[in-house]
């Protein structure tokens, strides 16, 4: 699922009622959880709370302090999980404890009005009071990319928000459900972090044995993350990339050589083979794209 400011049209009332999962519950629910904060978020928007006859009041809760990791690496296929910390301030009288309240940190991309993609949690933050009217917030932002919620476009600078739910006792699924005794809170600008394609490189030296004083021809590959085709590609040619070798027994490589990415990825070097030791490449990364070093293959220099 696609969760993009374009997911499917729903009534407010609608939307929230599908949020309104009770905390009990949300644990146990997360995909619930994840789909329909989204909803929330895409249909309403900050921009028509307190707008519109039918919708929730503002709920008097605020939030700061949002820290998350500065970058987030994200490959084709598998999750990738990130902790999220805050603090939510409230007035007096928001119940942060009843079983219909739920607040969660998510990401958004471009703009907070008009977002071109967004990225939640798959469940609910947890809080800890820590006065009467603060509490400390932990929750996650969970990036699925098998499930298409990243297009190649949205690699670089997220921004961070966080939003907070009171159904107060109303039962969305009853005749009677009146939406404007439902609160809510939504605010964007908390902070933010980098997502970034996951990247690959690989590396091969040969001849494997050498003579010293041969030449060694130092091949490799460096490929990323596309998120639209679930495979990894080679990136655009001029890519700058490092040759390194480290010594057999040392620990800590040095620069051989900079070069650059051919067409397709490709990478193609060559050396002077003078002891026994480890050849890798390396990339320091682009703002869309995570840095990676190879593996190191091992020459033995006779």
């Amino acid at each position: 699922m696609r969760i993009r400011a374009t997911v499917a049209a729903v009534t407010g009332a609608l939307a929230l009622s599908a949020f309104a999962v009770p905390a009990a519950q949300a644990a146990d629910s997360g995909s619930a959880y994840r789909a329909d904060v989204a909803k929330i978020r895409a249909e309403l928007g900050p921009s028509a709370f307190g707008t519109r006859a039918d919708a929730p009041y503002d709920l008097d809760v605020t939030f700061s302090d949002f820290k998350i990791a500065k970058t987030l690496k994200v490959g084709t296929t598998a999750p990738v999980s990130t902790t999220v910390t805050y603090t939510m301030t409230h007035a007096a009288d928001v119940d942060i404890e009843a079983e219909d309240f739920q607040t969660g940190p998510y990401l958004y991309k471009g703009s907070y009005t008009s977002p071109d993609n967004m990225l939640f949690g798959t469940k609910p933050a947890t809080c800890a009071a820590t006065s009467a009217t603060t509490a400390a917030c932990t929750g996650k932002i969970d990036v699925l990319p098998a499930e298409g919620e990243l297009g190649n476009s949205d690699a670089g600078s997220w921004k961070g928000a966080a939003l907070a739910l009171a159904q107060n006792g109303q039962d969305p699924l009853a005749e009677n459900y009146d939406i404007t005794k439902v609160g809510y809170a939504d605010q964007g600008g908390l902070g933010g972090t980098t997502v970034q394609r996951a990247s690959k490189l690989t590396v091969d030296a040969s001849p494997e044995p050498v003579q010293k004083g041969k030449t060694l021809t130092v091949t490799g590959k460096l490929t990323r993350a596309n998120w639209e085709t679930e495979k990894y590609v080679g990136l655009p040619s001029g890519q700058k990339v490092v040759l390194q070798f480290r010594k057999a027994g040392t620990s800590a490589y040095t620069n051989v050589k900079g070069i650059q990415t051919a067409t397709g990825g490709a990478l193609k070097t060559t050396v002077t083979a003078s002891e026994d030791g480890y050849y890798r490449f390396t990339y320091a990364g682009i703002t869309s794209t995570a840095p990676v070093s190879a593996a190191g293959d091992f020459v033995d220099v006779q």
